[in-house]
C-alpha cells in the first residue's frame, strides 16, 4: 500500500463539511460565553415597575424623590393603599413596594422573592440606602415568598431549562436516526406526533420530580405538567422545523437561540430588571424565558400574567408545527418532480 503524505490523511480526516461544523462549534462556544458573561456579569436595576404608598400630600413627593434615584433603577408610581400594593405585586404588575408610615420612621418594603431572589434582595438594600439618607429605618415583607426547599427561586428556571433540553434533544435523536430532512409530509408528522409524547411525558416527569418528589415548586401538579408539556412541544417542534429547513445545522441554531440566547435572559438567575436591556428585550420572547415566568406565576403568584408567555409559547409550537409539514411537502415535491 503506497504511503500517504500527512496533507492528505488531513484532508480525509478533517472534510471540508466537518471544518466548517467545527468552525460553528468554535462560535457558538464564544457566543456561549459572550452571551452569559454579558447578561450575568454586572446586574443593575433599571426601571423597576414600583409602588409607592404614602399620604396624599406626601406621595408625589415621594415618587419624584424614587425618580430622581441615580442610574433610573426604580419606575415608581403612587398606589392609594399597601392592599392595592400587595395586590398589584400578586398580579405581578409590579415587583416591589414602599408604604411610608406618616406618624413614624419606620417604613416598610414589600417584596417577592418568589420572582427571584435577586431582585427582592436588590431592591431591599436599594430603598435601606434610600430611607437612610432620610433618616428613616425600614422593615422587609415579602409577600410572595420562595418556598423553603426553593430559597433563591431558581428551582422554576431549572425545571424550563430541563424541559427545553428535552425538547431540543428528542428532536435531535429523530435526526440522528433517521435524517435530518423527513422524506415527506407524512413521516414530519410522525415526528411530530413523537414529541408530542416525549412533551407528555416529560411534562409530568419534571411536575412530579420538581413537585412532590422533592418539594421544591409549590402550586398544582397538573398545572405545571401542562406548561411544561407545551415548553417540551414548542422547542421540539422548532427544532424539527429548523432541522427541516437547514438540515444538522438546525440544531446549532436551535442551541443558539434556546441556549445561547434563552438561558441567560430567561430571568432565572437574575430577573428581568436586573438584566442588560438587550437580554431583558429578548427573555420574553424566547420559550427559556416564557417558561420560567410562567412557572413562576404557577408557584408563587396564583397563575396571574401568563397570557403573554403562554402566547408566546404558543406561537413557537404553532410556527414550528408548520414549519416542518411546510418543508416535508416542498420536499416531497421537489422529489417528484425530479424523479425519472
Amino acid at each position: 500500500m503506497p504511503h500517504r503524505s500527512f496533507r492528505a490523511e488531513v484532508r480525509d480526516a478533517v472534510t471540508p463539511r466537518a471544518t466548517l461544523l467545527v468552525v460553528g462549534v468554535i462560535a457558538l462556544q464564544l457566543l456561549f460565553i459572550a452571551s452569559y458573561v454579558g447578561a450575568l456579569h454586572d446586574p443593575e436595576p433599571k426601571d423597576v415597575p414600583f409602588g409607592v404608598v404614602a399620604p396624599q400630600a406626601a406621595s408625589g413627593q415621594a415618587v419624584a424623590r424614587l425618580e430622581r434615584l441615580p442610574g433610573s433603577p426604580l419606575d415608581p408610581r403612587a398606589l392609594p393603599d399597601e392592599a392595592t400594593a400587595r395586590d398589584r405585586i400578586i398580579r405581578r404588575d409590579i415587583d416591589g413596594a414602599l408604604i411610608i408610615d406618616p406618624a413614624g420612621t419606620r417604613d416598610t418594603l414589600l417584596v417577592a422573592s418568589g420572582g427571584g431572589r435577586a431582585l427582592s434582595t436588590t431592591l431591599t438594600t436599594l430603598l435601606t440606602d434610600v430611607e437612610k439618607s432620610e433618616r428613616r429605618t425600614l422593615r422587609t415583607v415579602d409577600v410572595a415568598p420562595s418556598a423553603p426547599h426553593d430559597p433563591n427561586g431558581l428551582s422554576s428556571f431549572y425545571l424550563v431549562i430541563g424541559w427545553c433540553v428535552g425538547g431540543y434533544l428528542g428532536a435531535a435523536a429523530l435526526a440522528v436516526s433517521a435524517g435530518a430532512k423527513p422524506s415527506n409530509p407524512g413521516r414530519a408528522a410522525i415526528r411530530l406526533a413523537v414529541m408530542a409524547v416525549v412533551a407528555l411525558l416529560g411534562g409530568i416527569g419534571g411536575a412530579l420530580i420538581a413537585g412532590p418528589a422533592l418539594d421544591a415548586l409549590p402550586g398544582g401538579t397538573a398545572a405545571l405538567w401542562g406548561l411544561g408539556a407545551l415548553v417540551i412541544f414548542a422547542v421540539g417542534a422548532a427544532t424539527l422545523a429548523l432541522q427541516g429547513v437547514f438540515g444538522t445545522i438546525g440544531i446549532g441554531l436551535v442551541i443558539l437561540l434556546v441556549v445561547v440566547l434563552g438561558n441567560p435572559s430567561a430571568g432565572g438567575a437574575l430577573p428581568p430588571p436586573l438584566l442588560p436591556p438587550f437580554w431583558k428585550a429578548i427573555g420574553p420572547a424566547l420559550p427559556p424565558g416564557a417558561g420560567t415566568w410562567s412557572a413562576r406565576s404557577l408557584a408563587y403568584f396564583d397563575g396571574h400574567a401568563m397570557t403573554g408567555p403562554l402566547l408566546v409559547l404558543a406561537a413557537w409550537a404553532a410556527a414550528g408545527t408548520a414549519i416542518t409539514l411546510t418543508a416535508a411537502v416542498l420536499r416531497d415535491r421537489a422529489h417528484a418532480t425530479t424523479a425519472p
